[in-house]
């Protein structure tokens, strides 16, 4: 009797949220400093002669593993938001690169940053910049990934030496959403309840128009400060609308602050791509993704972000958009964190790079001059 025998390649996985095993392609996932493990082949046995050819079907899946090495080394967070941003960059890298659309071309690793350990104090009390982003921006410049994937708003003013970020991808919708199970706005909660939210911004803002609610420090990953919420640990909480839509959880949200209730964080709902700086395929490879409408925008935010200098503890927002008139309006704030004076400002002028920087850092400029010296102090 003539046996047949058929070698199953390793199925691909392309569910967004769900880390597949790292022997799966495309976009393999493996923790940074762990080997993925080894393939291990079943096949029935049929004494020493399906014994070799068994070793043979083995040894033959792990060559062309191994030939497969990844062209690209994706570095990104581990939360669920985090993980959808890394797969629209593989998926629009797979989409414009014909040679990165192959099994296994892309593999995205996952790394802890300090935030993601740190669950239990306030943003503003594990103090420094880069919460999100210092580790992944370490594992690129050390070259154990290739590209790093940030939400621009946790990405500090400057860069470290050898890393360049010359993409940012289309951006989302920067508004703010309102999430409660009794009420229908902020202006509906009563007095005393409690609106949980880790961003200085949000709470200054909230405390600013609504000082008779009380605002508690409130961290985790969307799905955890919504379980938070659904458990009663407060009456309403604050979330990112961009992040949402990319999560397809917008069925969660009960209403849509508008920029003038709510004015957004500096890059809100923009995704950066770092590389560095002398890895010349690699940042062609990122800049052929870049929306300049979105890099323009982020831009003019970060250099009013930059001009404050403002730390974790200093409520900072801004806003940048093109305009009906093809122009760049730009409104930005600062304020105390107990919302008891908040300052604004806005600026207008061609939506151009040198322009909108320029429009940024004079509006920073302004509120550093009328919030006075010690204003920052907190």
């Amino acid at each position: 009797m003539q046996m047949h025998y058929i070698l199953l390649k390793p199925t691909s996985f392309t569910h967004p949220l769900i880390p597949a095993p790292s022997n799966m392609i495309p976009g393999s996932i493996s923790a940074l400093g762990f080997p993925p493990p080894s393939l291990k082949t079943q096949l029935p046995s049929y004494g020493h002669a399906r014994k070799i050819l068994v070793t043979r079907a083995a040894v033959a899946v792990e060559q062309e593993l191994k030939t497969k090495v990844s062209l690209i080394k994706i570095g990104t967070r581990g939360s669920p938001l985090a993980l959808a941003q890394a797969y629209e960059t593989r998926d629009k890298l797979m989409a414009t690169h014909t040679e990165l659309a192959e099994d296994g071309a892309i593999e995205i690793v996952i790394i802890k940053t300090t935030g993601d350990k740190i669950l239990n104090q306030p943003l503003a009390d594990i103090g420094g910049k880069g919460l999100f982003t210092k580790e992944i921006d370490e594992a690129l410049l050390e070259g154990k990934i290739d590209i790093a994937v940030h939400s621009m708003k946790d990405v500090p003013t400057y860069f470290p030496d050898g890393m360049i970020l010359p993409c940012n991808l289309p951006r989302e919708d920067v508004r703010d959403a309102f999430i409660c199970m009794t009420a229908s706005s902020l202006a509906e909660l009563p007095a005393g309840s409690k609106v949980g939210s880790a961003s200085l911004r949000r709470q200054s803002q909230v405390l600013h128009r609504y000082p008779s609610l009380k605002v508690v420090n409130f961290r985790g990953n969307v799905q955890t400060r919504l379980r938070k919420l659904s458990e009663g640990d407060v009456q309403a909480t604050l979330l990112a609308l961009a992040g949402l839509k990319r999560l397809n959880m917008t069925e969660n949200v009960t209403a849509i602050l508008s920029v003038d209730e709510m004015l957004p964080a500096i890059a809100q709902g923009a995704i950066g791509i770092a590389c560095r700086s002398d890895d010349d395929k690699m940042a062609g490879y990122i800049a052929s993704l870049n929306h300049e409408e979105t890099r323009l925008a982020v831009a003019c935010e970060r250099a009013f972000l930059e001009t404050l200098d403002g730390s974790c503890r200093t409520p900072i927002a801004g806003y940048a958009y093109r305009d009906k008139d093809g122009n760049c309006t730009f409104r930005g704030l600062v304020a105390s964190p107990d919302g008891t004076r908040v300052l604004e400002t806005s600026r207008r002028g061609p939506y151009a790079h040198v322009d909108m920087v320029s429009m940024g850092e004079d509006a920073g400029k302004e509120l550093l001059t009328r919030a006075g010296p010690s204003f920052f102090d907190w």
